[in-house]
This record gives structure tokens, C-alpha cells and sequence, in this order.
């Protein structure tokens, strides 16, 4: 699949190139932004492109071939651009774990130099991306908080204790739950409302 993105810069073209080389059937490159020169004197320049599958970093190497670095949308946490006198920053924290659900380990990249009216192009797009993906992962968090409450509707979707299961442990399930559903609202996942109907489940099952 060849990007839409084009330069007339020999060198560029070639970064270009091998970006290319990295997308995979139906992924389009949007946009892209490079280092300039004056933040490479000891090293070839960086490229960040914004596909419409991840987020591609390049590195090429002073004899040859490159290294990538590829964060999919989905893994997206946050995205920071800072601009100064002679390029932009931007830093990207990106979520390790293979699911939507957000929690875990959070790795950071930063791609610094960046031609300033490149880097607000790729800022926007990982922004984009950023907004509609925090949403997904907002959803995918409390539908797993309701199967952990056993859902929100009526008294029929209580969970019974097993046979010979001790009381206590039963407790401290549902305590945990609580504590679960108010670290979701300070976090903004889930709403006042929201929470009020899990709290008001967990405490109708003591």
C-alpha cells in the first residue's frame, strides 16, 4: 500500500520510502513530520507518521536500514506537542496491554526537532485518535465493571454464594467491587450516576 504523503527532498523520499514498506493492505499514511537538520548533527534524522492504523516512528541508521517504532491507535494514551524557537516535541504515552481496557504499564516516546507546521499535523491526528479511543476504552471498563457486579439490573442477576464458600470472602468481594467502581469515578470513566447504581447494587447483595 503506498502512503499519500510525497516530498521533494531526496532524503525524505527515501524515509518515505521506507514507510511504505511498512503499511500493511488498506492502511493510508495522513501526514508526517521530520527532524530537522539541525537536531541530527550526530545522527541521521527521525520521522513520525500518522497512518490511519497507529502511530509509525522511524529511525534510520548512519549505514543503512532503519528502526521503527509502532504504536496502534488503540494502545494511544496521551499525546503532548511542545513548540519552541526552532522545532516542536512531541511525547506519546502508549498503553502495553493488547485490549481497550486502560490500566497497566504506560511506555513514553518522544520525537523532538520536529518541523513545527508537520508535528501540529501529526499532533491533530494522534489527538483525534486519543478522543475517540478513550472513549472506547471508557465503555470497555465499566461493561467489565458490570460483569464483575453481575450487572446492574434487578435483584434476579445477584450472585448467590457457593456451597461451604465463607461468608467473609463473599464480603470482601463486594468491597472490592465498591472500591473498584469509586477508583472508575475519580478517573472520570464512569459517571455520579453511574456509580450511585453500582454502589446501590453492591450494597442490596450484603
Amino acid at each position: 500500500m503506498e502512503s499519500q504523503v510525497t516530498s521533494s527532498e531526496p532524503s525524505i523520499r527515501k524515509a518515505l520510502s521506507h514507510l511504505d514498506s511498512m503499511l500493511v493492505p488498506n492502511e493510508v499514511a495522513r501526514c508526517y513530520a521530520v527532524q530537522r537538520r539541525l537536531f541530527a548533527l550526530l545522527h541521521r534524522r527521525v520521522m513520525v507518521a500518522a497512518t490511519s492504523g497507529r502511530l509509525i516512528g522511524i529511525s534510520r541508521g548512519l549505514i543503512g536500514g532503519f528502526t521503527p517504532v509502532d504504536i496502534r491507535w488503540q494502545d494511544l494514551k496521551t499525546a503532548n506537542v511542545k513548540v519552541g524557537i526552532f522545532g516542536s516535541d512531541i511525547t506519546i504515552t502508549a498503553l502495553t496491554q493488547p485490549d481497550l481496557a486502560s490500566g497497566g504499564a504506560v511506555r513514553t516516546f518522544q520525537f523532538t526537532g520536529l518541523r513545527k507546521a508537520d508535528a501540529q499535523a501529526v499532533y491533530r491526528a494522534c489527538q483525534a485518535e486519543e478522543q475517540a479511543w478513550r472513549e472506547k476504552r471508557r465503555l470497555r471498563e465499566l461493561e467489565e465493571l458490570r460483569a464483575k457486579s453481575g450487572g446492574f439490573q434487578g435483584s434476579s442477576s445477584r450472585e448467590m454464594p457457593s456451597a461451604g464458600s465463607a461468608p467473609g470472602s463473599d464480603k470482601s468481594d463486594l468491597a472490592s467491587r465498591l472500591k473498584r467502581a469509586k477508583e472508575m469515578l475519580d478517573s472520570g470513566l464512569i459517571s455520579d450516576s453511574e456509580y450511585e447504581t453500582i454502589k446501590a447494587k453492591v450494597i442490596s447483595e450484603i
